[in-house]
């Protein structure tokens, strides 16, 4: 028999312990200003003990409330540099590393008029870059782990291409419709630990919420912004999406429980070199999130309209899971168009200038921003990921995915992204 020992950290519950003896290690936190390295920083920061070191690499500091804490420090290091000059950095600063946790990601402009991820090649070209290059320096700046976490995501099963098998599982085949980065990136860090002898896990999140002030790659900013307006402008929290979307059910992935998870997958015995998926292991509908949503700005909602005429539709370009027609999205409004009309940019000003939020007045880089809030409020099919590979090896955590939604919008206004949440009705248990 199996006992093991779990604990409770505000709305995060089914947390890992570890030994007393694990302590006073250092880490590497690349792309630690991101929606993922940031939250990875504040699960490691919790334990000082144990993390005596976290070296944060980005170009740009991690944006933490008072600073910094006192066992981590930034270093400014882009990874588009040589293995060399990389390499003089880490040397410069006496990087030691015992774990890496490898988060950096750029995502390069769409082709003109297509989606988020149109440029496959310029993703694949640019990515394996970040990632191929920083392998390269740890030799040139004698830094070898004992493990390397990769953080990839659920694009690896070729969601994003159209219909796909469910649940997701972590040994289903690539799909090798278009060229993936993800692949690439995992060739180079197979490559690497092989010659290396360093142990290795891949880590696959789902739809990640957090707040950074990158807002980009994450459905939780365009959705407050969204109840923001409705809120000020005094109109109901319409549902964009189909009827089809409204009901279906999708795995959200909490940066925090995210960093959670990574941690224990590197310091866990048996976890070493496998691959996980990350989820919040809580069922999640718009149906039943959106009438939360209104509630905690005191709005009226209103689901889904039964019209089809009111919805444009758009035949996904293939069918990876192999039988039955390709999935087809209904949409009946943007939520990029919504955010470039008149009366929103007005609101928005207005709104900004009252609670003093970053952005001047205004809604910046909207395609980018919103077009990912499409994706999530538009599902034509489930987005399921099993996570009971790494339940049978030890992990439990789980959150609430709306509780973590609504500290995502707390957390967005913390950093003057959003102003504070009135949190009129919120309800959970």
């Amino acid at each position: 028999m199996s006992v093991q020992q779990v604990f409770s950290k505000g709305i995060y519950h089914g947390l890992p312990t570890f030994p007393d003896d694990v302590q006073g290690l250092t880490a590497v936190i690349t792309g630690a200003n991101g929606i993922s390295g940031y939250y990875m920083l504040r699960v490691l920061a919790q334990a000082p003990k144990r993390w005596k070191k976290i070296y944060c690499l980005s170009r740009r500091p991690p944006l933490v409330e008072g600073g910094l804490p006192s066992n981590a420090e930034h270093i400014a290091c882009d990874f588009l540099e040589t293995p060399e000059n990389i390499a003089k950095v880490l040397k410069e600063k006496n990087v030691t590393a015992d774990y890496i946790f490898f988060f950096s990601y750029i995502q390069p402009p769409p082709k003109e008029g297509k989606g988020l991820w149109s440029d496959h090649e310029e993703m694949v070209r640019v990515n394996t870059n970040l990632l191929a290059n920083f392998l390269s320096a740890l030799p040139l700046a004698s830094i070898k782990p004992r493990r390397f976490m990769l953080q990839t995501g659920a694009k690896h099963y070729g969601l994003h291409l159209g219909l796909i098998k469910q649940p997701m599982q972590e040994w289903d085949p690539l799909v090798n419709i278009e060229p993936n980065f993800y692949y690439y990136q995992e060739e180079k860090l197979s490559a690497y630990c092989s010659s290396n002898s360093v142990g290795s896990d891949i880590v696959m999140p789902s739809s990640i919420v957090g707040a950074v002030p990158d807002a980009a790659m994450n459905v939780a900013f365009p959705l407050a912004v969204y109840c923001v307006v409705n809120a000020h402008l005094k109109r109901p929290l319409e549902y964009p999406g189909s009827v089809l979307s409204w009901q279906m059910p999708q795995c959200m992935s909490s940066s925090m429980l995210n960093a959670y998870l990574e941690e224990w997958a590197v310091l866990a015995p048996k976890a070493n070199n496998q691959r996980f998926n990350a989820v919040d292991n809580s069922e999640f509908t718009w149906e039943a999130v959106w009438p939360m949503l209104a509630g905690w700005y005191g709005l009226d909602w209103k689901g889904p309209v039964e019209d089809p005429a009111a919805y444009k539709e758009r035949q996904l370009p293939y069918n990876p899971r192999g039988y039955g027609p390709k999935g087809t999205v209904q949409v009946r409004q943007r939520m990029a168009d919504w955010a470039k009309r008149d009366d929103v940019k007005a609101a928005w000003k207005e709104i900004s200038q009252q609670h003093g939020l970053r952005g001047e007045g205004e809604l910046r880089d909207v395609d980018r921003v919103f077009d990912f809030a499409d994706g999530s409020l538009n599902r034509p099919a489930p987005i399921l990921l099993t996570t009971d590979k790494a339940r049978k090896l030890g992990w439990h955590g789980y959150v609430d995915s709306a509780e973590s939604l609504l500290e995502t919008f707390e957390d967005f206004a913390k950093i003057k992204m959003i102003p504070p949440v009135p949190k009129v009705k919120v309800q959970f248990l």
